[in-house]
C-alpha cells in the first residue's frame, strides 16, 4: 500500500536518507560481528574502543530510523493510512523502550549494556528488513519490466551474500577470495549446489547460515518475501502490486494473489518443518556420527530447507554419499525434492482439491440436503496434470535407464552399481536438487549422458528447480506428434494448447541448448591447459549441472580455473533466471508491428 504524501520532494528525500541509513547500519553489523582482526574505523587502535565507538552510531542510526517515521507521519495526507501501513512500528518502540529502560533494573542485570545493545541491534535489523522487502515489492509494481526487478534483486542478493560469505568470520581458515565467494553465493541464490569450498568444514555457522539464507531467499525470491511481510503486517496489496505478483508467479488471476503468496509462504514453512522433524532421527542410525542435539537439529534444517528448494548444498563432503543406506534419504529427502520441483502453481491446485473434497465429504455426511444441491467439485488444471504425468514419467524412466546403463555399460558391474533405491534417487536429484548417494564420477559414460538430459529438462514452472520444464518438453512432444498425426492444433489431456505458448516452448528449448553449447565451448578453452586434464563428457557435465542448477558435478568444480568459474556463475544466473526472462527484459520496450508478410510455402524437414 502507498501512503499519498503532502510534499513528494520531501518523500524523495526521506528514501535517499533511508537507504544510506541501511548501508550504514549494515556497515556497523559487518564491522562489529564480521571477525576483523584489527579496527576498521580510521585513528581507532583498539577493538574495544571501535565496538563502542560502533554502538554508538547505532544510536545515532536508530534516532534517525525514529525521526524519519514523525517525518513521514507529519507529511503524510492521511493519518489513518499511515497507520495502517505502519501499525507495528508502536509495539515495536515499546518493546524497545522497556527494554532499554529496564535493562539493569527489571532483567539483565549482569550485562545491562549488551541487553540495550541487543535491543537496538534487533530494532536496526527489523527496519532494515521491513525496507528492502517493501522497496522490492514497489519496485516490482512501478510499471516497468518485472522482470528486471528480479533480476536486480537477484544480482543485489548475490554480490550481498558474496561480501558476507568474504568476512574472515564466516570461513574455517583463510578468508575466501572474491571469486570463490561470488561462485558460492550464486549457487547458493541460484539454488545450484556447485561447491569449491566444503559447505560442512570450510565455513564456520555464520558461514552455513549465510548460505542458507541465501538458498531460501534465492529459491522463493527477495520480491516474494517482500510481499510475505507486508501480507505478515496486515497490508493489502495494492492492485498495481497484484498485478506484479501475478506476472512474477505466473498467476491465472490477480484476485487470488494474496492467497496464492499466503500458500507459498505457510505451504513452505509447514514442509520444511516436517521434513527437519522426519530427519532429525536418521543421523543417528549412521556410524561415524559425533554430532550433539543442536548440531543434529541444525542438520536437519539444513539439509530440509536445502532439499525443498532444490538447492543441493549439504554439510558433508560427499553429500549423501556415506548415508546411502539410511532410510531417511529415500523417505524423507526424496519427498521434499519432488514436492520443491513440482511448482507451488501446482501445489496450490492439488491443495485447494484436497481441501474441497474434505469439505464435501463432511457435509455429506453432516447434511443430507447437501447431497441434492451440491456444486460443481474443484478439477485438477491442465497444467497440473502436465507436471505430474511428465515428471512421474521421467522419474521412472530415469530410475530404469540409469539401472539399465550402470549394468550393461560400465566397465565393472561392482564399481557404482546403485541398486534401484540409488537409481531413483539420481532420477530425482538430476532434474532438481544436486544431492548423489554414488560417485557421479566412477557412473559410466551412458548414465552421465542421462544425468545431463535429465538435467537440462529440470523441474516445473513456479518451482525452485532450473531447465527447460516439464511442461516445455511435453508441448514440444505433442507438437511433434500433431505435426506426425495432421492435427493443426496441439492437444493434451482433450484441451489445445495456444500457438504462442507452442512458440515459446521452442524458443526456451533452443536458448537453454545454445547457452548450454555456448558455455561447454567456453570452458574447453578456458580449461584446455588446466593441469587436472578435464575430459569433454566432465566439462559438457559441469556445464548442463550450472545452467540446470542441479549441482551434480564429476568432481572438477573446485579445480575450475578462475574464467572457468566465472562462466559457471554466468551458466547458473542464466540457468535460474531462465533465458526467456532475461530475452524479456532485454526487449520490453520492444512494440509489436501491425502488420504481416504475403505467405510463402517452404519445404522443411
Amino acid at each position: 500500500m502507498r501512503i499519498t504524501c503532502k510534499n513528494n520532494r520531501l518523500e524523495r528525500a526521506l528514501i535517499g536518507s533511508n537507504i544510506l541509513t541501511a548501508a550504514l547500519v549494515v556497515a556497523t553489523f559487518v564491522m562489529l560481528f564480521g571477525g576483523f582482526k584489527k579496527p576498521l574505523l580510521p585513528y581507532v587502535r583498539s577493538l574495544q574502543r571501535q565496538e563502542v565507538i560502533l554502538y554508538a552510531v547505532q544510536v545515532v542510526l536508530l534516532c534517525v530510523f525514529i525521526a524519519e517515521k514523525v517525518i513521514r507521519f507529519v507529511n503524510s495526507v492521511s493519518k489513518r493510512e499511515f497507520w495502517q501501513v505502519h501499525w507495528f512500528e508502536i509495539p515495536l518502540l515499546l518493546v524497545l523502550g522497556t527494554t532499554l529502560v529496564g535493562a539493569g533494573r527489571w532483567f539483565g542485570k549482569a550485562e545491562p549494556a549488551a541487553v540495550r545493545h541487543f535491543a537496538v541491534g534487533i530494532y536496526l535489523v527489523v527496519q532494515v528488513v521491513t525496507k528492502l522487502c517493501r522497496t522490492s515489492v514497489n519496485l516490482a509494481a512501478s510499471g516497468r519490466n518485472p522482470t528486471r526487478t528480479l533480476i536486480v534483486s537477484f544480482v543485489f542478493l548475490i554480490i550481498s551474500g558474496a561480501g558476507l560469505l568474504m568476512l574472515p568470520r564466516a570461513s574455517t581458515g583463510e578468508s575466501l577470495g572474491f571469486v570463490d565467494a561470488l561462485f558460492t553465493a550464486t549457487s547458493a541464490t541460484c539454488v545450484t549446489g556447485l561447491i569449491v569450498k566444503d559447505t560442512g568444514s570450510d565455513f564456520t555457522l555464520m558461514g552455513q547460515l549465510i548460505i542458507l539464507s541465501l538458498i531460501q531467499l534465492g529459491g522463493l525470491g527477495i520480491v516474494v518475501f517482500g510481499a510475505v511481510f507486508a501480507l505478515l503486517l496486515g497490508q493489502a496489496l495494492s492492485l498495481r502490486e497484484s498485478v506484479a505478483m501475478q506476472d512474477l508467479l505466473s498467476a491465472r488471476t490477480v484476485s487470488r494473489i494474496g492467497n496464492m503468496i499466503a500458500f507459498i509462504f505457510v505451504g513452505t514453512l509447514v514442509i520444511e518443518t516436517v521434513g527437519a522433524v522426519s530427519m532429525f532421527g536418521m543421523w543417528d542410525n549412521v556410524p561415524g556420527w559425533a554430532g550433539n542435539v543442536h548440531e543434529q537439529w541444525f542438520c536437519s534444517i539444513f539439509h530440509s530447507i536445502s532439499a525443498f528448494c532444490n538447492a543441493g548444498f549439504s554439510l558433508f563432503s560427499d553429500s549423501f554419499v556415506g548415508y546411502n543406506k539410511s532410510w531417511g534419504v529415500y523417505a524423507v529427502v526424496c519427498p521434499l525434492i519432488v514436492l520443491g520441483g513440482l511448482g507451488f502453481s501446482v501445489l496450490y491446485n492439488l491443495a485447494n482439491i484436497i481441501v474441497d473434497r474434505v469439505k464435501r465429504f463432511i457435509k455429506r455426511r453432516l447434511y443430507k440436503h447437501y447431497r441434492i444441491s451440491m456444486e460443481v467439485p474443484k478439477r485438477m488444471r491442465l497444467q497440473t496434470k502436465i507436471v505430474l504425468s511428465v515428471s512421474a514419467g521421467l522419474i521412472v524412466l530415469g530410475t530404469l535407464a540409469i539401472l539399465v546403463f550402470e549394468r550393461y555399460a560400465s566397465g565393472d558391474d561392482s564399481a557404482t552399481n546403485p541398486g534401484i533405491l540409488g537409481a531413483l534417487f539420481q532420477s530425482i536429484t538430476a532434474r532438481t536438487a544436486g544431492f548423489n548417494t554414488v560417485d557421479i564420477s566412477a557412473m559410466s559414460v551412458s548414465s552421465k549422458f542421462v544425468l545431463i538430459l535429465l538435467m537440462f529438462i529440470g523441474g516445473s514452472p513456479g518451482s525452485t528447480a532450473g531447465g527447460i520444464k516439464t511442461v516445455t518438453l511435453a508441448v514440444i512432444i505433442m507438437t511433434v506428434l500433431a505435426a506426425l498425426r495432421k492435427r493443426q492444433d496441439v492437444e493434451m489431456f482433450e484441451r489445445s494448447v495456444r500457438i504462442v505458448v507452442v512458440g515459446r516452448a521452442i524458443t526456451v528449448t533452443l536458448l537453454f541448448v545454445m547457452v548450454l553449447f555456448g558455455a561447454t565451448l567456453a570452458l574447453s578453452i578456458t580449461e584446455n591447459g588446466n593441469p587436472e586434464g578435464f575430459s569433454m563428457s566432465d566439462i559438457m557435465f559441469e556445464a548442463g549441472s550450472a545452467l540446470g542448477t542441479v549441482g551434480l558435478t564429476t568432481g572438477i568444480t573446485r579445480f575450475l580455473t578462475d574464467a572457468g568459474k566465472l562462466i559457471i556463475i554466468a551458466a547458473m544466473l542464466i540457468g535460474r533466471l531462465g533465458p526467456l526472462t532475461l530475452l524479456a527484459a532485454l526487449t520490453f520496450n520492444l512494440k509489436p508491428v501491425r502488420y504481416s508478410y504475403p505467405e510463402e510455402a517452404v519445404i522443411v524437414g
